[in-house]
C-alpha cells in the first residue's frame, strides 16, 4: 500500500526555485508493519519532518514484499527511510547498494540494534531533524552466501551479524516468541539453548586458514548488542572490514566470563572477552565438519549449511547520522542534492 502525502498549500514546480535557506524533501517512506509491535511511531516522525512544499511517499510493505518493487522509483527521491527490524533493513540496504541517496533507519522493530550501532537519539521528532541536516556517513555492508543440504545457493546481505552455529539455533528459538515476548524472546531463548553442537571450523581469512573447534562461527559488520555492549572491540561499520568470531566453548555457561566481563567492560577493551577468538578481514570463508543453523541479522534460514562465503562491501549506504552518533564525527553533508538521488555503478558480482 502506498500513500502519497504533501502539505496542501504547496504549489509545486521547478524544485529549484526554492531558496538556499528552504531545503524541499521528498522521502519515501518504506514501513514493515509487521516488524516489533507494529509501532505508528514512524507517523509521528512522518508529521515532524514535513513542513511546506514537501512530499512523502509512505509505502506499507506486505509479508512477502519485494525490495525492488518497493524501491522501484527510489531515484525519484532525495530521502529513503527504512522503518521496520534489523532483518528489514539489511534486505533493503542490500538493494540500496547500487544508489547513492541519503537513507534513514528508523526504528520499529524488536531489537533495533542498527539503530542501537549508529548511536542517533530515537525520539521521532530528533530524527526527523536529523534526515533535515543531512548529514551521512559512508556504512559498509555485509555479504553473505551459502550452501544448504540440496545444493542451493543463497546470498544476502547484512547489516550486523550472520553465523553458523549456536546463534543459528539461538535465533530459530527466538522467532517461535519474538511476536510475543520481544526482547525477552532472546533470554528465553539463551536459556533453552545449554548444549548447543560443538563443531570443528575451517576458517580462511583473506587467504590465511585457521582451524577452531566451537559452538559458533559469527562474521559480524557491527556488534554491539543491547545495554551497549560491544562483542567486539574496535568493530565499526565504516573502516572496510568483517570481524569473525568464534565461541570456542562447550557448553554455553562456558560463556559466563564474556558475560560478566562485558558487564565492567562495555568496549571489551581493557577486559577482552574470554572463550571469545576474533578475527578481521575483508573475504572469509567458513567449513563446519557439521551441518549447523544458519542466521543472517536475527532471521534464521529454513535449512541448515556446513559452508559460507562472506565479504564487505565498503561505503556502499549513505546513513543519516546526528551529532549524538557515534559516528557524528566522521558525518560529511550529502552527496546528493534537491532534485533527486543518482544511480552508481555497482562491480557485476
Amino acid at each position: 500500500m502506498a500513500v502519497r502525502c504533501h502539505n496542501q498549500y504547496a504549489l509545486y514546480g521547478n524544485r529549484n526555485d526554492a531558496t538556499s535557506e528552504e531545503k524541499i524533501v521528498r522521502a519515501l517512506i518504506i514501513h514493515n508493519p509487521l516488524s516489533g509491535f507494529g509501532s505508528d511511531a514512524i507517523y509521528e516522525f512522518q508529521r515532524s519532518l514535513l513542513q511546506q512544499g514537501d512530499e512523502a511517499v509512505v509505502r506499507v510493505l506486505k509479508d512477502n514484499f519485494n525490495p525492488e518493487a518497493a524501491c522501484h522509483n527510489v531515484a525519484d527521491f532525495d530521502l529513503v527511510v527504512l522503518s521496520g527490524g534489523d532483518g528489514t533493513m539489511a534486505t533493503f540496504l542490500y538493494y540500496l547498494k547500487k544508489f547513492a541517496i541519503p537513507t534513514c533507519i528508523f526504528p520499529s522493530g524488536t531489537s533495533n540494534l542498527l539503530f542501537l550501532n549508529l548511536g542517533n537519539a530515537a525520539d521521532p521528532a530528533a530524527i526527523a531533524n536529523a534526515c533535515r541536516n543531512g548529514l551521512v556517513i559512508k556504512s559498509d555492508l555485509g555479504e553473505i552466501c551459502w550452501k544448504d543440504a540440496h545444493g542451493s545457493v543463497h546470498t544476502k546481505g547484512f547489516c550486523l551479524m550472520s553465523g553458523l552455529g549456536y546463534d543459528g539455533e539461538f535465533m530459530q528459538l527466538a522467532a517461535q516468541n519474538k511476536a510475543a515476548l520481544g526482547e525477552a524472546a532472546y533470554f528465553a531463548a539463551a536459556i533453552s539453548t545449554l548444549t548447543p553442537k560443538v563443531s570443528h571450523f575451517t576458517i580462511t581469512v583473506d587467504g590465511k586458514t585457521y582451524k577452531r573447534t566451537g559452538i559458533s562461527c559469527i562474521v559480524a559488520n557491527n556488534a554491539m548488542i543491547q545495554g551497549d555492549i560491544k562483542l567486539i572491540p574496535n568493530n565499526t561499520m565504516t573502516d572496510g572490514l568483517l570481524d569473525i568470531m568464534v565461541l570456542r566453548v562447550n557448553r554455553t555457561y562456558e560463556l559466563l566470563p564474556s558475560v560478566i566481563t562485558s558487564l565492567f567492560d562495555k568496549t571489551g577493551k581493557n577486559l577482552g572477552r574470554p572463550m571469545i577468538e576474533t578475527f578481521r578481514g575483508k573475504d572469509i570463508e567458513v567449513t563446519s565438519t557439521k551441518m549447523l543453523p544458519l542466521q543472517t541479522d536475527g532471521d534464521p534460514s529454513a535449512c541448515e549449511a556446513r559452508w559460507y562465503h562472506a565479504r564487505v562491501l565498503p561505503k556502499v549506504n549513505d546513513l543519516i547520522v546526528d551529532a549524538t552518533s557515534f559516528y557524528a564525527s566522521q558525518a560529511q553533508k550529502a552527496a546528493t542534492n534537491l532534485p533527486g538521488a543518482v544511480i552508481l555503478p555497482y562491480p557485476a558480482e
